[in-house]
């Protein structure tokens, strides 16, 4: 387990009293970078690993969802760099269309212009002024968080080669036929003015109305109900279940449209439902997807009457008036005309709404560019199906399937400025030319690009491979393409993952783009609220950065990191990391002026005590378990397996027997002063990945090396002691029993009793010094009095009490607990005997009461023995 020692030893500095992580953390984040730690090499022999960072939008600043996922990523990639691995770890930010071009609109609404004044060519340019000046900040964050990213390799996805990339791709679909224009419904933003993909919709529940109208005359009357009244002005038909009798004799009549001067058709479609309803459909192929395929299959006229901001273009009364003005002006008119049958308000029901303005969606038939998904959907599945890729959890590979086997084609086209912009041009005789990056457009009178530019996750889709020079076929892209390992939140499984499923498989030659897809949750409040500005419990990690250092923010995210659940976090949790920091700081400072060094070789066996060899033995099993946790990505484990070690085992037990040793002094003392450095200086290497920084300060001091980024992983070298740790298992037994007793009795942590040990016959012996010192047990003496006897572990520990508690008073305290008790264990066992009782109770109100009446015999023996062991007068 010793460290690479091709790293020159340096001078050892010396450790503040205290541990100030604002004066560590810039400082070494800052000689981290210089000394290029974190770059990876494609020419390098050694094997590679490669991870993508979810690129951020230019436009956003750290969260707490990032300071998760990043920490997580930052973990994986820090371990496999100290492993050996080449290791890639590849910033880079989104270009974020609709959100950014949204920025810049409200910068030119401050001056009174809007993206028109300016023209398209120059707002495009004030966007990229923007993005120099005031975007990308999060990069900045990053650094604080103390990411290993490959800075110099940072990309943006409207850089050079990125859009290469596009449009490389965009050219190679087309040509393949998977990328088309056609007229169809989409989902509109009448707020960002442009068409949004179907994941791109957030579905909440909404109070509207539904209303029942009467269409037609007479006999030829029939009633239609819808929550949209202000569409009826586009309807081309009422549609009924063919099998329907009680509209067979309308199927095939053309009746009366109120409010307008048309008659509509009334159309058999298997569509209908003649269970909902009245089972009658008003028909709106324009602005419903379901009208639109009753539309197509009926041949019927597709009518639009909302423009792009919502407005009704139907000349007439209602002409001008926004949707909802229009849908209360429209039940008005028809309640007058007493064609009204019923109205329902409020009507909750589900309505789609763009997320990332929260206007409500408008369906509305536009011509679009379209991805022919069919054939990349059934590449992504088989991925996964086969076993190239793997998800992690895997239970999650469900809502992965779920997705990918049911997509539908994909709205590519955006009517924004920002962004990629669609490289097809049209002629002037209707010639439709689509541009590679090497072809020259066409030029001359008539001949325009098509204004549209694509979906941001289309150029997001293409992040893990893009970033790597494709379509070059670069040495990077040799090296580290595939990626190892994909993390990311579950809930951009459907945006992000699917598509770079997609496009990996379809432009790599059947290659997926990453072996293993790692999914996170969702970080929440304490309370496991989601984090909402509405409900002001939205945290800027920065604060607690500031506040506690980013290693405690780290921990606690990664602590919290079990496989595809959500993260709770509050800031105590922070601060008892903080905590964490600050004991790793104390004890490596208390060790090492007392020792502690990593200098010469392992002492033999035989040379160490029973406690070296079982912190030792200890200590190889830990790096056992973390290796196994790592590989299972089991970020809540590796952190609490090495807490527990760090905390428990090597300080407040480790250390607290071997101080006897070190006072002492002697051959034994340095034999234990070697294996502490060794234990310090693995497990300070085990914390590395997660808490980067305090383990550098302390490595360092300890080692006198150059860096523990640059360390060897540590490795476990088998060494067990089976007997050792189960010897020092009886030494915590004794310990934790007479320190309960004492805290039972209400002695004062620090406050020192008379004591008899006797160990005879027993492992305990060897360490009666150091029990007596943990425990604060003074020697018999002169006139020692046993008032109360402990036996535990095969020895037993005597205590003169006298005049350091009220024997009286705790004889009552401790009776009246052990009635309770006994009163919880006969109620319990009453409840359990209760045939009747038992096959009528639920399984857990049963299991609930047989962990009471196990409590309650528990506490019974405890309390019986600390009456037992109490004075008798």
């Amino acid at each position: 387990m010793t460290e690479n020692s091709s790293q020159q030893p340096a001078s050892n500095p010396e450790l503040p009293t205290t541990y100030a992580p604002a004066d560590v953390e810039g400082k070494l984040y800052e000689r981290w970078v210089e000394r290029g730690y974190f770059e990876a090499d494609e020419h390098s022999d050694k094997p590679p690993y490669s991870i993508v960072i979810p690129p951020p939008n230019v436009t956003g600043s750290l969260h707490l969802g990032h300071a998760f996922e990043h920490t997580l990523i930052d973990a994986l990639v820090r371990r496999k760099r100290m492993q050996g691995f080449e290791a890639l770890y590849q910033p880079g930010m989104d270009h974020a269309g609709i959100a950014t071009q949204n920025v810049v609109e409200r910068e030119l609404g401050k001056e009174g212009k809007s993206r028109h004044d300016l023209g398209r060519e120059a707002f495009v340019e004030r966007v990229w002024q923007w993005k120099n000046e005031s975007g990308g900040q999060i990069s900045g964050q990053m650094r604080r968080l103390g990411e290993g990213v490959a800075w110099s390799r940072e990309r943006f996805t409207m850089d050079e080669g990125l859009s290469k990339a596009v449009q490389t791709v965009f050219k190679q679909m087309y040509d393949d036929g998977l990328i088309y224009r056609a007229e169809r419904i989409i989902n509109w933003c009448p707020r960002c003015l442009t068409a949004i993909s179907d994941i791109e919709v957030e579905y909440q529940e909404d109070d509207g109305e539904l209303v029942s109208m009467t269409y037609g005359e007479g006999d030829e009357t029939i009633v239609v109900a819808t929550t949209r009244a202000e569409t009826m002005l586009g309807d081309t038909a009422v549609a009924v279940h063919p099998e329907d009798e009680r509209y067979r004799h309308l199927i095939g009549k053309q009746i009366k449209l109120p409010l307008t001067d048309r008659t509509i058709p009334v159309v058999a479609d298997h569509h209908v439902d003649p269970e909902f309803g009245t089972g009658a459909v008003k028909v709106t192929p324009a602005h419903d997807p379901n009208d639109f395929e009753i539309g197509n299959r009926h041949d019927l006229p597709f009518i639009t009457v909302l423009d792009e901001r919502a407005v009704i273009t139907v000349p007439g009364p209602f002409e001008g008036l926004d949707r909802l003005e229009a849908r209360s002006a429209i039940v008005a008119a028809l309640r007058a005309e007493g064609r009204i049958v019923a109205e329902k308000r409020p009507y909750v029901h589900s309505v789609g709404h763009c997320s990332r303005c929260k206007t409500t969606i408008e369906p509305r038939l536009s011509l679009q560019w379209w991805v022919k998904v069919a054939p990349l959907a059934q590449a992504a599945g088989d991925a996964v199906r086969d076993g190239k890729v793997k998800i992690h959890p895997q239970e999650m590979e469900k809502r992965y399937f779920d997705w990918v086997d049911n997509l539908h084609d994909w709205t590519i086209s955006r009517q924004l400025w920002w962004g990629h912009r669609i490289p097809v041009w049209y002629g002037p005789n209707g010639e439709v030319v689509c541009v590679g990056p090497d072809d020259e457009a066409p030029t001359g009178e008539g001949w325009t690009q098509d204004s549209d530019v694509l979906d941001t996750w289309f150029s997001s889709g293409l992040w893990p491979f893009s970033t790597l020079g494709w379509p070059e076929r670069t040495d990077s892209l040799a090296k580290f393409y595939p990626n190892s390992v994909l993390v990311t939140g579950y809930d951009i499984l459907f945006f992000w993952v699917a598509r770079m499923m997609m496009f990996g498989l379809y432009v790599n030659d059947g290659v997926p783009p990453f072996g293993t897809i790692v999914l996170h949750g969702m970080v929440r409040d304490e309370h496991g609220k989601k984090m909402s500005k509405s409900f002001g419990n939205v945290v800027n990690p920065l604060d607690w950065m500031d506040k506690y250092g980013s290693d405690a923010l780290r921990f606690t995210l990664a602590r919290g990191a079990n496989p595809g659940t959500d993260v709770p976090i509050g800031e105590d949790w922070v601060q008892g990391s903080a905590k964490f920091s600050n004991k790793i700081w104390n004890a490596t400072r208390f060790a090492l002026m007392n020792g502690a060094t990593i200098e010469g070789e392992l002492p033999p066996a035989e040379e160490m005590s029973v406690t070296d060899r079982w912190i030792l033995s200890r200590l190889n099993k830990t790096v056992a378990d973390v290796d196994a946790f790592y590989d299972d990505f089991q970020f809540a484990k590796i952190s609490e397996t090495l807490r527990h070690f760090a905390w428990d085992e090597v300080f407040d037990w480790y250390v607290e027997l071997s101080k006897t040793t070190f006072f002492a002094g002697g051959r034994p003392a340095e034999v234990s002063g070697r294996v502490l450095g060794e234990v310090l200086d693995v497990m300070l290497r085990l914390l590395h990945p997660i808490v980067p920084f305090v383990t550098e300060a302390l490595w360092t001091a300890l080692t006198g090396r150059e860096s523990i980024v640059i360390a060897e992983w540590p490795a476990d070298s088998g060494f067990r002691d089976d007997a050792a740790e189960k010897e020092i298992e009886l030494v915590q037994q004794v310990v934790t029993e007479v320190r309960r007793f004492r805290n039972d009795q209400g002695l004062q942590p620090g406050q020192k009793v008379p004591a008899e040990l006797t160990l005879t016959g027993t492992a305990l012996a060897p360490h009666e010094a150091a029990m007596r010192q943990l425990l604060r047990l003074q020697p018999a003496g002169d006139g020692f009095h046993a008032t109360a006897s402990l036996p535990v572990a095969g020895a037993t520990v005597a205590l003169d009490l006298s005049g350091t508690i009220d024997v009286a008073a705790e004889r009552k305290r401790l009776t009246k607990d052990l009635e309770a008790a006994q009163k919880e264990k006969a109620q319990a066992t009453g409840k359990l005997g209760n045939e009747a009782f038992l096959a009528k109770a639920p399984d857990n109100v049963v299991d609930k009461i047989r962990g009471r009446l196990a409590k309650a015999e528990a506490d019974i023996e405890r309390i019986g023995a600390q009456l037992a062991a109490l004075p008798q007068s």
